[in-house]
């Protein structure tokens, strides 16, 4: 997945997907420009990939992230000032919405059995 983040957003970014979300960083391609990108591991094989660009996130599409502790997230978010809501009830997939500093809409879930 690939997300567009503003050129001056890497700390930012850095602060809200490493140190909130916990997710790790690694480290770009070599003939990518590390200036231009920041990646994340995002659990298995996948990846977010954050292009440092100037162009404005979009409003409704989002990506999501699984993970195992729901509750615990949610606490981290809100404790680092930022804003969740409830979306329509899933069955089998409790779930919350957020935005990340620059604007992009994130649905996080637990995947029940």
């Amino acid at each position: 997945m690939s997300i567009a983040v503003p050129r001056d957003g890497a700390g930012r970014a850095r602060a809200f997907y490493g140190d909130v979300l916990g997710l790790k960083e690694r480290d770009v391609l070599p003939k990518l420009d590390p200036a231009s990108f920041v990646w994340f591991r995002a659990g298995g094989d996948c990846e977010l990939h954050l292009m440092l660009v100037d162009e404005p996130p979009p409003d409704r599409p989002h990506f999501c992230l699984a993970v195992d502790d729901l509750d615990g997230v949610r606490r981290r978010l809100e404790a680092a000032g930022v804003g969740t809501q409830d979306p329509t009830p899933l069955t089998g997939r409790p779930r919350f919405m957020c935005r990340d500093p620059f604007g992009n809409l994130i649905e996080l879930c637990r995947i029940e059995a």
